[in-house]
């Protein structure tokens, strides 16, 4: 038993079918790796990520270097999963109803008459790839928006729903940053994750690339469903959380924030702006998701401290000085975790 969780704590997963579910998500993990890694070579804390996403109900925003496999993980993912994949080259001259869809003038074949018909964008599907996301102005990318909180879209004034489940991923790569348009802080904050893809390490390049050289053709294996998904993401819900994880994880946002009476000599020199509410909201439900894949029943506070550089660092806006200076807000993070220790054992 974790030090940070009382013995005598009541579990909100007593009930036979949410343990079944439970199960399913652990199992279902496992499988969705293997078939991964079927494609995919390494990359496994990108995974693990990318799937705590999916788990949540989330959108992650996904930053590397080309030629990384970021496009052809999300793809392969969406196949594993047999769910509908769409995928957006986000351009300067892409408008929003690019992505959302608009209403069109059709002709009934019958009658002759014309009318206005909606004819549905890209973005209705279950696995959306906005590719190079920062490619396009920040009017288009906002059409994004709506569909990534609300899971819905409003054309013409009239709204929309999309089929659940219902994700984005999004790209950038940070090298050439010219002609490109920094996402604003609003979308920023709805990515539950910001994750860094870098290079592997020598052997597991040298079988991506002998792998990548030859023809394969992987038949993949649909052991978890969308209909799965939904599920899990309920259950992820009522995973139960100890208030002392509910306050560490507060905490760590909270003492991100440069206008906070108890903010460290770092944050206040180097931090511009700190995280918001969110990145608690999405600290905690990244931890109960990362608890039941690997068989537990609550959060710890090594779910949260694991999960707080890819919450966290899209949120800590840094300011002059931090980037004079070369400081990254991973590194105001790593000093975040030292700043602000674990609560006590409270058994």
């Amino acid at each position: 038993m974790d030090p940070d969780l009382k013995v005598d704590e009541p579990s909100d997963l007593e009930a036979p079918d949410d343990i079944a579910v439970a199960d399913k998500l652990k199992s279902g993990r496992e499988e969705i790796l293997s078939e991964l890694h079927k494609l995919i070579i390494g990359q496994r804390e990108v995974i693990e990520q990318a799937l705590l996403t999916l788990f949540v109900g989330g959108n992650s925003l996904i930053v590397g270097v080309p030629g990384l496999a970021k496009t052809l993980l999300i793809q392969t993912m969406a196949k594993v999963l047999d769910l509908k994949f769409s995928r957006i080259q986000f351009t300067p001259d892409l408008m929003p109803s690019d992505i959302t869809g608009t209403d069109i003038i059709q002709e009934d074949a019958d009658t002759g008459n014309r009318k206005m018909v909606f004819a549905p964008g890209p973005v209705f599907t279950n696995i959306l790839l906005a590719d190079e996301i920062n490619r396009t102005p920040p009017k288009t990318q906002s059409a994004l928006l709506e569909a990534m909180q609300e899971h819905r879209v409003t054309v013409q004034g009239r709204t929309y729903e999309l089929e659940e489940p219902f994700f984005v991923f999004a790209t950038q790569n940070p090298i050439e940053l010219e002609g490109t348009y920094p996402l604003p802080e609003a979308q920023l904050d709805r990515f539950m994750f910001h994750i860094v893809i870098e290079h592997p390490p020598l052997d597991e390049e040298l079988e991506v690339v002998r792998t990548t050289t030859i023809v394969q053709k992987p038949e993949f294996k649909h052991a978890v469903t969308g209909a799965d998904l939904v599920r899990f993401q309920e259950l992820i819900r009522k995973v139960p959380v100890s208030e002392a994880v509910l306050n560490y994880a507060l905490r760590l946002v909270r003492t991100s924030r440069a206008t906070g009476g108890d903010a460290p000599d770092f944050v206040k020199k180097w931090v511009a702006y700190g995280a918001s509410v969110r990145a608690a909201q999405y600290l905690i439900l990244g931890g109960k998701a990362r608890a039941v894949t690997q068989g537990r029943y609550h959060v710890s506070f090594e779910d949260i401290r694991a999960l707080a550089n890819p919450v966290l660092r899209h949120r800590v806006l840094l300011n002059f000085h931090a980037e004079s200076e070369g400081i990254t807000s991973d590194q105001i993070v790593t000093q975040l975790l030292d700043a602000v220790p674990e609560p006590a054992s409270h058994m």
